[in-house]
């Protein structure tokens, strides 16, 4: 299995539940002794038994290949945890080598499922990485994350191979922050930054890979109107939005211009992280209707609006999207208590019913 996720979201937490730290079988790839025990991988880990956790599996990349070997074995004296902090090259490395071989399952840190509907709004502000979540206080918070922040752009990408200077990507982070909620146009940022559009698009894909950002699909219909065709960019954990927009306190985050799209990119995670589905799309036409998030189940498709309102109401996009898109359903996610039918397909959804482990869909 692999456990995939960004750093400092719980994955080490977790397999150490299952393996000690200190037992033979547990393989911490950040730490130096350890990465000298696997310098023969085959010799260090064919004799183990039981479950074998390999944490950071993205510093050595060469293991997969012995590590298909040793699940091959008829016998299988082992099963193997893989922990890592990276999507893209992690993700590729595993499906060519363990191909039909490896389960994999991501963790995104804490959701609002887990910590309860009476901390919603700690939960938004402050993000889903635990030592954010659970800081004495807010400004502990903020320079947590301040600190998570300058510690993978100045230590961990450069640990991964990247070689983009950390100033340039940190430049780049920080312009990402004020797209939030918008449509991907690598051409401004590239000249706000003085760098080609390939170089943009790579920085990009670059913070994508380690679940920083998402890159949210868009979704075509066989329509005559003129759709969106580029992504809309998400930085995937509010709390980490907020320290890049410089906001430090609830106070400042409710008077923001960004309020409307930092809540909007909180319930798209809170969604995905707790509903089934099989791709998630949002849709948008020049003329200016738009659905924040499609998701696709089998053949059905259900649309999510996010609004922060007291009582949502329908508005022309909704009733577009009805029509052009033939939607099963749409639920209005809002930050109220009472859950609602406006009409026969449009329902308004408290966030918060997410805690009590209701369905999105009825």
């Amino acid at each position: 299995m692999l456990l995939s996720g960004p750093r400092q979201s719980g994955k080490t937490t977790l397999a150490r539940g299952f393996v000690s730290s200190n037992s033979p079988n547990y393989f911490d790839l950040e730490n130096p002794l350890d990465l000298e025990r696997l310098s023969e991988p085959f010799t260090a880990l064919a004799p183990l038994k039981g479950l074998v956790v390999i944490d950071e599996v993205q510093r050595k990349p060469d293991l997969f290949n012995v590590l298909r070997v040793l699940v091959d074995r008829e016998e299988k004296p082992s099963r193997f945890l893989i922990l890592g902090s990276a999507s893209g090259s992690l993700l590729r490395q595993t499906s060519e080598s363990l191909a039909g071989r490896l389960e994999i399952v991501q963790i995104e840190g804490f959701i609002l499922e887990e910590v309860g509907e009476g901390n919603l709004q700690s939960l938004w502000f402050r993000g889903g990485f635990p030592p954010s979540f659970l800081s004495f206080s807010d400004e502990d918070s903020f320079i947590w994350r301040k600190n998570f922040i300058q510690t993978l752009l100045e230590r961990d990408f450069p640990q991964w191979g990247v070689k983009v200077p950390a100033s340039a990507l940190s430049r780049f982070w920080r312009m990402l922050a004020h797209y939030h909620g918008q449509n991907w146009n690598a051409a401004e940022p590239a000249r706000a930054l003085g760098v080609n559009q390939n170089t943009t698009r790579r920085h990009l894909d670059l913070l994508t890979d380690v679940f920083m950002i998402r890159q949210l699909q868009p979704y075509y219909a066989n329509l005559r109107k003129r759709q969106v065709k580029s992504p809309k960019i998400y930085i995937r954990d509010t709390g980490l939005l907020h320290q890049l927009l410089g906001i430090s306190t609830l106070k400042q985050l409710l008077t923001h211009p960004k309020i409307g799209a930092s809540w909007e990119g909180f319930v798209i995670e809170q969604i995905l992280a707790v509903t089934s589905y099989e791709h998630a799309f949002f849709w948008a036409t020049h003329q200016g209707a738009e659905i924040d998030l499609i998701l696709q189940k089998h053949d059905e498709l259900l649309g999510i609006e996010c609004k922060r309102a007291d009582s949502p109401k329908i508005t022309p996009s909704i009733r577009i999207a009805l029509e052009d898109l033939k939607l099963s359903r749409i639920a209005i996610l809002y930050p109220g208590n009472k859950r609602y039918h406006i009409n026969k397909q449009v329902e308004a959804v408290p966030l918060s019913s997410f805690a009590t482990g209701e369905f999105l869909f009825q």
